[in-house]
């Protein structure tokens, strides 16, 4: 995220990165050129001008800190990398993460803290609900709907027009060819429900 962030000021927003929040204070002993822990989200007291974005993969723990720090009154930035692809016509909600080389086509809402890596293609009118995680090499077809708190794993491919539900997980390498249900777990090509929370 450090290093998304920094890549941010070809796009002319340049950040001053003050550091991260996190309970582990040395979760980065042994690395060099990184800017602090500042301790908590719990306890960090919210400043003027501070701004943030959420690095979590994980959609639950994502939400948790996330909440924590809007009800301190913080404000979460989208981070969209330069290199990009994005059509017209196309919504972002707050904190959204965009990385490198992720392709978005026209007529798409993208909801609040989604996260979209680097090689990810969505196709047009897609509709993407709060607090997904889209991994590398991901495919939403034309049309297909993701519910709130959804993970779709690397390389997993939604074919045009297919709905998945609310905190559903699509295994990597997975091809969906039908409508997924709230809370389950697919995986394989095709794609079949292996989980059901």
């Amino acid at each position: 995220m450090y290093n998304l962030a920094s890549d941010c000021s070809e796009n002319k927003t340049e950040w001053l990165i003050k550091g991260f929040l996190d309970d582990k204070a040395e979760a980065l002993d042994g690395y060099a050129g990184y800017p602090p822990i500042l301790g908590p989200v719990e306890t960090y007291p919210i400043q003027e001008g501070d701004v943030f974005t959420c690095a979590l993969g994980d959609v639950n723990y994502k939400h948790h800190y996330v909440s924590l720090i809007k009800k301190k009154g913080g404000y979460f930035v989208p981070i969209i990398h330069p290199k990009a692809i994005i059509s017209t016509n196309v919504v972002f909600g707050e904190g959204v993460i965009l990385c490198p080389f992720a392709a978005v086509s026209c007529d798409i809402t993208i909801g609040d803290f989604v996260t979209i890596q680097s090689f990810s293609d969505l196709g047009h009118d897609v509709s993407i609900g709060n607090y997904c995680h889209l991994n590398a090499y991901s495919f939403l077809g034309g049309f297909v709907r993701v519910g709130d708190f959804t993970t779709v794993h690397t390389g997993a491919k939604i074919i045009p027009h297919v709905k998945i539900g609310v905190n559903s997980v699509i295994g990597a390498g997975s091809v969906v060819t039908k409508n997924v249900p709230d809370n389950c777990t697919v995986f394989g090509n095709p794609a079949k429900v292996i989980f059901i929370e």
